[in-house]
């Protein structure tokens, strides 16, 4: 029914996406990727995320904001799984209809993303890739959920924000008759794999490669 493409480099070092990805990782019919425990290699098996979308009604993809843009990660999501004839082009309709929901974590405040502040333009202009990527797979559109200020939030506020994206998502879903217990309106189950953190570890390769939080830029949002 709902599935969340989740992209950080460092999903175990994370704070921001972590509170979210703990928050919503219960809800009934929920099933959460973390691509970077899935694929380490960067091998992407295309017809497995295809078939997660497939059967997918929400499509969240949430990630610490890098550069402007998407970790490498799932910009390679968006290039492999995406395909033509599948997700656009003569014969993609498969994402056709399905809503999308956006949500990034930024390390700097919402007002330096404004005209002359540090980061030059409003961050709605930011927002135009993404929501261009969507769109053309002819995806349903929804506000996204941006947690500003990621870095340096206190614990207790990511709590708080996490808590506003499970309410989100809860009423999302209740709005269109998703059952509590994983089954659409049609009363058809909706298969719930846990959080795929638990696919691979990867806490010797991040030790092993010698990244420390504060060697990561504040433009890729860090460690959100």
């Amino acid at each position: 029914m709902i599935a969340v493409i989740h992209a950080h480099p460092y999903p175990r070092r994370s704070r921001a996406c972590r509170a979210l990805v703990e928050a919503i990782a219960p809800i009934p019919g929920l099933e959460v990727r973390t691509l970077y425990d899935l694929y380490p290699d960067f091998d992407i098996d295309v017809t497995a995320e295809q078939e997660a979308l497939a059967r997918a009604q929400l499509i969240v993809w949430l990630h610490p904001f890098y550069w402007y843009s998407v970790p490498g990660m799932l910009k390679h999501w968006f290039d492999k799984v995406l395909e033509r004839g599948w997700a656009y082009g003569a014969g993609g309709h498969a994402l056709a209809g399905k809503y999308c929901l956006w949500v990034p974590t930024v390390g700097g405040d919402e007002d330096t993303y404004a005209d002359g502040n540090t980061n030059l333009r409003p961050f709605a202009r930011y927002v135009e890739p993404v929501e261009q990527t969507a769109r053309y797979c002819r995806m349903k559109w929804e506000e996204p959920f941006v947690v500003f200020g990621a870095q340096a939030k206190p614990d207790a506020a990511l709590v708080a924000d996490a808590a506003r994206l499970r309410a989100r998502i809860d009423a999302f879903a209740a709005a269109r008759g998703w059952a509590a217990d994983g089954t659409g309106a049609d009363g058809i189950p909706t298969p719930r794999t846990s959080d795929a953190t638990a696919a691979r570890d990867r806490a010797a390769a991040v030790a092993a490669s010698g990244v420390a939080a504060s060697d990561e830029p504040e433009a890729g949002a860090g460690l959100s």
